[in-house]
């Protein structure tokens, strides 16, 4: 089969297209002919030699989603039929022609969703449900503030708060995607380049804060995250792009009564990931299915322009997923 391997630890230049033996499923898992496999920032810290993927899947094959149909089911397999279109998490090696995937990750594509559209929603919509939900249990109305909300876990963030009835405040450092956010419901614009976003915040709120943060920036906005947040709010790490190292003013998380959450959804164990799947889908697919939420796609490439893909990523050129054709 076809796959795009990483060569070497490095920058884009050491992607290639190769031909590699095609797996074969076994008890409780499934065979998939990928057709669409979105492009994560897990992806480029993979390339780099920063992000292995976990035991058990594979290590030079990236590619944490997919969209495609079954081919072959692994013995026990009974709930899922060869030819059904599915899309889901996976460890890894999703960027390739075939893929075999723990059968409880599987997830029914609904009609009205497209292979590509089933590759762009698994990692970042399951993650967002999982962030605002599971970890920052999230209640209706409660106010929002998503940091890099023009990302793709930031835009799903995003969508799926607003569903909840939640106003939702956003961060950016590019005001085209601010700009293109608010056409997706965010109703707070703040630029990280013009503003500070603590004070932006308890202006746009009077003074209460937010109840909730969702950031992916990590260290560099740890104390202005605790200025700007509510009393008995809860802040969820879901990456740390500046840095994982900064002094915590736990005179302030005590004042607050503030909850700081960690979550890494690639990590977890196969139930975990079961479990995240499955509230995903209760909740979010529907809303996807009927097209109450939409998924932006930015971009799609085929898999042979994996180089070109990583380079626009890392420009922070994208509004939105990119994914690519196999």
């Amino acid at each position: 089969m076809k796959a795009l391997r990483i060569t070497q630890p490095g920058g884009p230049e050491v992607l290639e297209v190769a031909e590699v033996p095609t797996p074969a499923p076994g008890a409780g898992q499934i065979l998939v002919r990928v057709r669409a496999a979105g492009l994560n920032r897990a992806d480029l810290l993979q390339r780099r030699g920063h992000y292995p993927a976990p035991p058990g899947w594979p290590q030079d094959i990236p590619g944490m989603e997919y969209g495609g149909e079954i081919a072959a089911l692994g013995a026990g397999v009974t709930d899922l039929r060869v030819g059904q279109r599915v899309f889901g998490l996976a460890g890894g090696g999703a960027q390739a022609e075939y893929l075999v995937v723990p059968a409880v990750l599987a997830l029914p594509t609904p009609d009205s969703l497209s292979d590509i559209e089933g590759g762009a929603i698994p990692e970042a919509y399951i993650t967002a449900h999982d962030a605002l939900y599971t970890q920052g249990s999230l209640q209706p109305g409660e106010r929002v503030l998503i940091h890099a909300v023009g990302s793709g876990v930031g835009i799903a963030a995003l969508q799926i708060a607003k569903a909840a009835g939640c106003p939702v405040l956003g961060t950016s450092r590019s005001a085209d995607k601010l700009a293109r956010a608010r056409a997706l419901g965010l109703d707070v614009r703040i630029d990280a380049v013009k503003e500070s976003f603590d004070v932006a915040t308890i202006r746009a709120t009077d003074g209460r804060g937010a109840a909730l943060i969702i950031d992916f920036i990590g260290a560099e906005y740890l104390e202005r995250n605790l200025n700007a947040l509510a009393l008995k709010g809860r802040i969820v790490f879901v990456s740390t792009l500046s840095g994982q190292h900064a002094s915590l003013p736990i005179g302030t998380v005590m004042a607050k009564r503030a909850r700081l959450i960690g979550t890494m959804l690639r990590g977890r164990s196969l139930d975990e990931k079961a479990a995240a799947s499955r509230a995903f889908a209760e909740h979010v697919l529907p809303l996807l299915a009927r097209a109450a939420i939409k998924v932006p796609i930015d971009k799609v490439f085929p898999l042979e322009q994996a180089p070109e893909a990583h380079r626009y990523m890392e420009e922070n050129r994208n509004f939105g997923k990119v994914v690519f054709t196999v």
